[in-house]
């Protein structure tokens, strides 16, 4: 799943028509969704933050952008803010499966785009500067709006994208790529600021300004206080009492949750708290969070507690939760607090019931056939597959044994989530053969319009129930790992997993070589395909016959 953030601020925070009318273009976009519109009336400024995959975001920001072209006058702005543009500042935020160079370039994109066709000045700061002083937005907008017009006709300050010259309606825009920024609070059991304060001196990267023998502040030679930094890198904090909770409070906010976790602010929060005899009594995630964050706590304290980190992925986030007591402060439910939760609700045949999938598979309907229950099959497969070792974490006590199990379990619920997307995705491709094959074809452009269609749809349909045979093959090493290893009271449940791999590779097998039947015009392709089908099977009976050999020559013996 490759989802970008992308948080524009425009300049208008007071006129909610105009405020609704600009993020109400995301509404529009196919493949946004918009999630926080934030207006702030003595700032005169909004920030509007919407999610969606890498292409459609990009569409999303530079409709957005242009709307505000449309309606904001930045010749009439007053605000308390900085600010240059009435799109002041747009940037991306990899969020899951992109990269921070992605953004960079969706950065890029976007800005080459405005500048071009709204003719107006661009400029790229932060991780998608140019150059180096204009990684720093404050140098990018020195002056702001109101110097902007003098600033442009030096060279020096010549924007990345657009003209050169000074827009007085609409300004300028600086667009960048950044990490996603968590708002993190963390409350202590005082009435007494002065606690939670020092704890945050002691956490955020600033730390606090370094004093000598005589308590007085050490500064540099430019009369500067030399600092004595905390504990974490990308971590700004406060502490102070917050009468909604009758409670003291470290807020932060962390700018790169991936060299600073939350849960390891959380558990220094902990231990900076006892050392001054308070103690943390919940936290709370401001506004959303992306899963691995929550996947990453959640492991983190499964591994404290000695066991698996190979559990379902709904479990991780409950042990995070509640680790870091998130329903302690206020609600914390991930349908609506985790990012990803937001934009893909679980829908579709994976969602049913046992008794609901069968009645559905027993119907007069073609779809969900015999490549849906072999996806089936292979989740099973890689659920027991999992299980096994889970229950085989306590059996034994060395770390080595533990890091082994867990690394098994964790593989096999990949593998299990995987399957369990497949089980939809061949039954969408089915139907988009059905739909293919159900095109017009009275006319030559026709005919070749749904001949085209149709190898596409085609192998679509051919390539999930492969990817299912050959995921299947990968099981049975998970399942005869466990089964050599693991508890041997769960011996039988490894050899139920090979039997249930073997079963989805050979259904899977099936799905293939009858969807090849309906290649006509590809046969280069089709050979290659049926090949490596059959290659996957032979070394799917091979590992079938081996794990069933251990398992059944080990029960046997009792």
């Amino acid at each position: 799943m490759r989802i970008v953030e992308c948080v524009p601020n425009i300049s208008e925070g007071r006129d909610q028509a105009v405020i609704d009318a600009v993020s109400g273009v995301i509404h529009q976009v196919e493949g946004c969704e918009l999630l926080d519109v934030d207006p702030g009336a003595a700032t005169n400024r909004t920030v509007i933050t919407f999610v969606g995959a890498p292409e459609a975001v990009v569409e999303g920001a530079f409709q957005l952008i242009s709307k505000a072209h449309e309606l904001i006058d930045m010749s009439l702005h007053s605000g308390e803010h900085p600010r240059f543009g009435a799109t002041d500042v747009c940037p991306f935020v990899p969020v899951s499966g992109v990269s921070m160079d992605e953004c960079a370039d969706l950065a890029r994109q976007l800005g080459e785009r405005v500048g071009r066709e709204l003719d107006v000045p661009v400029y790229l700061y932060e991780n998608a500067a140019s150059r180096p002083e204009r990684r720093n937005l404050a140098h990018v907008r020195t002056g702001e709006y109101e110097a902007l017009e003098q600033r442009l006709k030096d060279p020096v300050n010549a924007p990345d994208f657009g003209p050169a010259e000074f827009r007085p309606r609409f300004g300028a825009l600086a667009v960048s790529a950044r990490e996603f920024l968590i708002a993190y609070n963390v409350n202590i059991n005082t009435r007494d600021k002065r606690l939670p304060h020092e704890i945050a001196l002691r956490i955020r990267e600033q730390g606090r300004s370094k004093r000598d023998k005589n308590w007085k502040i050490v500064r540099d030679e430019n009369g500067k206080p030399v600092k004595d930094p905390g504990r974490f890198k990308h971590v700004k904090g406060i502490g102070w009492y917050i009468d909604e909770f009758d409670t003291g409070q470290v807020s932060m906010n962390l700018t790169n949750f991936r060299e600073s976790p939350v849960h390891a602010v959380f558990d220094a929060c902990s231990e900076e708290a006892e050392s001054i005899g308070t103690r943390v009594t919940g936290s709370e995630i401001v506004g959303l969070v992306p899963l691995e964050c929550m996947l990453e706590a959640g492991k983190h304290y499964l591994v404290k507690q000695n066991k698996s980190a190979g559990l379902p992925e709904a479990e991780i986030v409950e042990y995070a939760i509640r680790s870091m007591g998130l329903r302690d402060v206020t609600s914390f439910d991930p349908q609506d607090k985790i990012i990803e939760y937001r934009l893909h609700k679980h829908t579709g045949l994976r969602t049913l019931s046992v008794m609901g999938f069968a009645d559905e598979l027993s119907s007069e309907s073609a779809a969900p056939g015999g490549g849906s229950v072999a996806a089936l099959c292979g989740s099973m497969a890689a659920g027991l597959a999992a299980m096994v070792p889970n229950l085989s974490v306590m059996w034994r006590n060395p770390r080595e044994y533990r890091d082994e199990m867990s690394d098994i379990a964790e593989q096999s619920q990949a593998l299990k989530d995987w399957f369990l997307i497949a089980i939809d995705a061949d039954t969408d491709a089915f139907t988009k053969v059905i739909e293919a094959n159900r095109m017009s074809a009275s006319t030559d452009e026709e005919k070749a319009t749904k001949a085209a269609a149709l190898k596409v749809a085609n192998r679509g349909a051919t390539e999930v129930p492969l990817d299912v045979l050959e995921r299947c093959v990968k099981v049975f090493d998970l399942a005869t790992r466990a089964a050599e290893k693991g508890n041997p009271n769960s011996l039988s449940d490894a050899g139920v997993a090979g039997l249930c791999a073997m079963a989805g590779a050979e259904a899977a097998w099936y799905n293939v070589l009858i969807n090849l039947n309906g290649i006509k015009d590809d046969e280069e392709w089709a050979q290659s395909t049926r090949k490596r089908a059959n290659e996957a099977l032979n070394v799917a009976e091979e590992k079938a016959a081996g794990l069933r050999e251990l398992v059944r020559g080990r029960l046997q013996k009792g």
